[in-house]
């Protein structure tokens, strides 16, 4: 059976709570779309994350990842279609803020995302669930990992697809953050599973 590995972020910044990791606990060890599914948190930490997540990939083998990243203020679900080559943004967990650093010396300017991002908007919409591609991943922390999984693909795994998923705030973290828009964490739950349904179809 195919492995996906699917990792989300601890809470950061202004957000208490994050959904993204409260959804990829619930999902460790199910079996979606064909795909075993491999569930791990990330630091959010510039100098950490990027090397915890090649960990993992280097551990698990996985023929796919999906990393969910919290975009707190989007009311849509958002698949990524590109990660750029810069980090830049306010301070993370260890209170470092980057300003125009490179990803990756070597690396090209952007990767494209190998998940079908098209037939996921277009499967969430039909589940009745708000969605729209996303064209920046902003540089902050959801844009690094999406681009070292990226970056690992086009170098070293051709075969094994990469990309970020974008989600709204849960209503749990609306109630404790203030005026964002929200979803309940099973709809947010069924939408990530309606992407990776829509991957294994490939």
């Amino acid at each position: 059976m195919k492995t996906l590995l699917l990792t989300g972020f601890e809470p950061f910044l202004k957000f208490p709570v994050n959904p993204t990791m409260q959804i990829v606990e619930e999902l460790h060890g199910q079996v979606i779309g064909g795909y075993h599914i491999h569930s791990e948190v990330l630091p959010v930490d510039f100098k950490k994350s990027g090397d915890v997540l090649m960990g993992h990939i280097e551990n698990i083998q996985p023929d796919a990842v999906i990393s969910l990243g919290l975009a707190g203020g989007r009311s849509k679900m958002t698949p990524e279609r590109i990660a750029i080559n810069v980090s830049d943004g306010p301070v993370d967990n260890s209170g470092h803020a980057p300003v125009d650093e490179p990803i990756e010396e070597n690396g090209a300017d952007g990767y494209f995302s190998t998940l079908p991002v098209r037939e996921m908007v277009n499967a969430l919409q039909e589940e009745g669930l708000p969605a729209e591609i996303s064209n920046t991943a902003g540089a902050y922390l959801c844009n690094h990992v999406m681009y070292r999984a990226l970056y690992f693909a086009h170098e070293q795994r051709a075969d094994m697809k990469a990309g970020f998923l974008h989600i709204p705030a849960s209503h749990e973290l609306a109630i404790q953050h203030g005026n964002i828009p929200s979803w309940s964490r099973e709809d947010l739950q069924r939408g990530v599973v309606t992407c990776i349904e829509v991957l294994g179809k490939e």
